[in-house]
Order: structure tokens, then sequence, then C-alpha cells
């Protein structure tokens, strides 16, 4: 087969997709024939918009160092440096001591003493880190 089948297969994919996506966001069920009952449907209240707030820089600290903490205590080893991680030298700092703790108690004391510590230190540290809303060292180490 030559370019042109490929051609047309890609097409045909494109088509397939396109199609499917439109007849999962057509009808809704909040129309005049959306019900599947059949009864006639009441105006639909508009949605509310999604009012979450951003997270402060101590929740994502929380959230980055716990992840990769977490991942380490496992036995994963991150590809990379701490920027390819995601976290900032300070937050790097954070990980590199919660987990020596977190190992030493996992050797003691077992998997769920070390997860526990692991939690506790990371919200501590994170929070200690950003109790002024951000940076404390300088913009590199945050």
């Amino acid at each position: 087969m030559g370019r042109g089948g490929a051609l047309r297969r890609g097409r045909t994919a494109l088509a397939l997709a396109t199609m499917v996506v439109a007849v999962g966001c057509g009808n809704s069920g909040d129309g005049a024939g959306g019900s599947a009952s059949g009864a006639s449907a009441s105006p639909a209240s508009p949605a509310a918009p999604a009012s979450r707030q951003p997270l402060s820089g101590a929740e994502l600290c929380v959230s980055a160092v716990g992840y990769w903490a977490r991942e380490m205590l496992d036995g994963t080893e991150p590809y990379g440096d701490y920027q390819s991680m995601g976290l900032s030298n300070r937050q790097y700092d954070i990980l590199r001591e919660v987990v020596a703790e977190a190992r030493a108690a996992q050797r003691d004391r077992g998997a769920r003493a070390a997860g526990e510590l692991t939690d506790r230190r990371v919200r501590q540290e994170c929070t200690d880190g950003y109790r002024d809303g951000g940076p404390s060292r300088g913009p590199w180490q945050s």
C-alpha cells in the first residue's frame, strides 16, 4: 500500500475521532430531548463556575516534596536533578532531610512509622518555609 492508503486511514481515524467527540458532547441531557425518561426537562440552572483557589506556596511544597519523598521511600530513584523533579533548591533540601529521617524510621519502626513521619515533617518544613507567603532566603532558595 502506498502513501495514499496511509493518508486514507489517517483521514478515516480523524473522522471517526471527530464523530465520537461530537456524539459525546452533543446531548448532555439538559435540553428538550435530553431526558432519558422522555418527560419534559426543567430549565437547566447555570452551572456554578469552579471557584477553586490556587494552591499556596506551602501547599505546592507539601504536594511536590511529599510525592517525591514517598516515591524515594518506595525505592524509586528520580531521574535527573531537583529541577527535573519540579522542586526548588530549598524544597530539595527538605526532601533530602525528610527522606533521611524517614529511612531511619523505616529501618527502626517500619513503613507505617516512616510514612507518618514523612507526612508530618514535610508539612512542618513546608509550612515553616512559606509562613511569610514566599521565599524566605531569596528566589532560588524557596
